[in-house]
């Protein structure tokens, strides 16, 4: 069924999935689950957090900044090691969300086009464009979507 990205709230919602996800990056699976949280927000696609339990945490170190939003509060920043490589920033957390976005505490959400592949269902996502957003764009999502250069009403 498809989704029009339009029609996502503001505030945003955070939405349970049993959609099968599959991370890669450096050469590794970083994840695989079929248990995740969707934030959902007008005009962007939706971000996938994967719970620790399903993530590579041993190959996380805390990284460099954080940022704040208005709705979640304040993500920390973690690097990917894997032997002598590094992914630096490309993943990040909430430990002490807002009360709206507790269920987000410790669970991880990532910069798609970082990383070497995300799927959903089996599907490639195709990153948000921008450099600040981690929406994943799937084939059953009807844009258009913030961060897009053909929609600079939307930037």
């Amino acid at each position: 069924m498809a989704e029009r990205v339009a029609d996502y709230p503001r505030p945003p919602a955070l939405v349970s999935s049993d959609a099968v996800i599959e991370v890669a990056a450096l050469g590794v699976v970083i994840c695989s689950t079929q248990r995740s949280l969707r934030v959902l927000e007008t005009f962007h696609p939706p971000t996938y957090y994967l719970p620790p339990d399903s993530f590579r945490c041993d190959l996380l170190v805390p990284g460099r900044g954080r940022s704040f939003c208005e709705w979640k509060g304040i993500a920390n920043y973690w690097d990917l090691l894997v032997g002598e490589q590094r992914l630096e920033g490309a993943i990040w957390s909430y430990e002490g969300p807002s009360n709206r976005f507790a269920e987000l505490a410790g669970w991880y959400a990532l910069y798609p086009g970082r990383m070497d592949r995300c799927q959903v269902n089996g599907e490639a996502v195709q990153p948000q464009q921008g450099g600040f957003y981690g929406g994943w764009i799937t084939s059953d999502l009807i844009g258009p979507f913030k961060g897009d250069p053909a929609h600079p009403e939307l930037i």
